[in-house]
């Protein structure tokens, strides 16, 4: 699928998920704190988006999109605040792998489908990793399986990824 096409998917998406799915976090992400080294690169870090397995993907998926936020900072707080990311998908059981933040080129197969809103300093071209300076404000991430025509089919939201 072009950039246009999964640009034109990502205006799609809304209305009723049916399928079950599940996400689960891969190592080092626990949860609970954001790892050593995955924050942003102002506080030290060279972030990436935590690998993430999602199973009970439905036949028919296309893509998976991780929207990421900060849920502790209201202006970045929703909607992908830090950041919308697309992988492609498969049914039955999709590995997200991790890519780097800061970048709009990413590896996998992944496309950035809309930039962290950070400004200024936290300006990200595509995934911001957590930047709140160990405040301890809690990130989490939205996960929606789309199909081709970019119908909703899946979702699984406010999946906690760590505090930092």
């Amino acid at each position: 699928m072009t950039r246009f096409l999964l640009a034109g998917a990502f205006a799609l998406i809304a209305g009723g998920a049916s399928a079950d799915i599940s996400v689960s976090l891969g190592s080092p992400w626990d949860g609970k704190s954001v790892p050593k080294g995955q924050q942003c690169t102002l506080f030290g870090g060279k972030g990436s988006t935590p690998p993430m397995q999602v199973s009970g993907v439905p036949a028919g998926a296309a893509w998976i999109i991780a929207e990421f936020n900060d849920k502790s900072y209201q202006p970045l707080s929703r909607n992908g605040g830090h950041g919308i990311i697309a992988w492609p998908a498969k049914a039955g059981t999709t590995t997200l792998k991790s890519v780097p933040g800061l970048s709009a080129k990413l590896p996998h197969g992944a496309q950035v489908m809309k930039a962290a809103r950070g400004t200024g300093r936290y300006k990200s071209a595509g995934y911001l990793p957590p930047c709140s300076g160990g405040r301890g404000n809690t990130y989490s991430v939205d996960i929606k399986v789309v199909n081709s025509a970019g119908k909703v089919i899946a979702t699984e939201k406010n999946i906690k990824i760590g505090r930092y």
